[in-house]
C-alpha cells in the first residue's frame, strides 16, 4: 500500500512541475458486470448500471503520446438471480488508472493501461434485506484498461468509452469460486487551461 501511494505521489509531482500538463474532470456511465468461474458461476450475473466521477491530468510524452492518470470514483458490481430470487451486489472503488493515449490530428484517440482500484463499499441485497461483504472482499483490485474517444477540436470538451477487465478475484475465499470485475465505461470529460 505504501508503495502505491508513493507512486501516485511521484506521478502527481511530475504532473505539477511540467508546464505543458492539463487536468481535467470526467464524469459517465458504467455498464458493470462480474465474471465468474467455479463454484461462484452458479449466480446468474446481469449487468447493473452505475456512474463514475472524477479528475485526471494529461501529460504529453512525445508527438500525439500523452500519459493520462486518473483518480476515478466507480459504481460496479452486478445483478442477476440467486435460485429464482433477485440479488443486486454494489461494489464502489476509487480507481487510479494509469493510460498510455495516442491522439490523432483529428482528435481520435486510443488509450490502455493498467487501473488500481480501492474498495470503498461492498454489499448484497436480496429480497430487501442487504449485507456488507466488504469483509469478503479484496480491498485491492487490479484490472487493464482499453479505450477509444475522441477530443473536440479546439474545445475543451471530449467523450471516450472503455473497458476495465477484471484480473483480480475479488472474492477472498477462493475457494469459493472466482469472480472478476467486467465494467464498459462512457464518459464525457472536460479540460482546463491552453487547448
Amino acid at each position: 500500500m505504501k508503495k502505491v501511494i508513493l507512486v501516485i505521489f511521484s506521478a502527481v509531482s511530475v504532473a505539477v512541475t511540467s508546464a505543458q500538463v492539463q487536468f481535467g474532470v470526467k464524469a459517465g456511465y458504467n455498464l458493470a458486470n462480474f465474471t465468474t468461474s467455479g463454484d461462484a458461476s452458479g449466480m446468474s450475473a446481469k449487468s447493473k448500471s452505475d456512474f463514475s466521477a472524477g479528475l485526471l491530468a494529461s501529460l504529453p510524452l512525445f508527438s500525439s503520446c500523452y500519459l493520462q492518470p486518473e483518480v476515478m470514483y466507480s459504481g460496479q458490481g452486478a445483478s442477476g438471480s440467486d435460485l429464482g430470487t433477485d440479488v443486486k451486489l454494489d461494489y464502489s472503488y476509487l480507481n487510479v488508472p494509469v493510460l498510455f493515449k495516442y491522439q490523432h490530428s483529428t482528435g481520435l484517440f486510443a488509450e490502455t493501461g493498467p487501473q488500481i482500484g480501492f474498495l470503498l463499499s461492498a454489499s448484497f441485497k436480496e429480497a430487501g434485506q442487504s449485507s456488507d461483504e466488504k469483509a469478503s472482499s479484496q480491498s485491492v483490485d487490479f484490472s487493464w484498461a482499453f479505450g477509444l474517444g475522441y477530443k473536440l477540436k479546439n474545445m475543451p470538451l471530449g467523450i471516450d468509452a472503455r473497458y476495465n477487465l477484471g484480473l483480480t478475484n475479488v472474492n477472498k475465499n477462493g475457494s469459493a469460486g472466482t469472480v472478476k470485475n467486467s465494467v464498459f465505461q462512457f464518459g464525457l470529460f472536460y479540460m482546463f487551461g491552453k487547448q
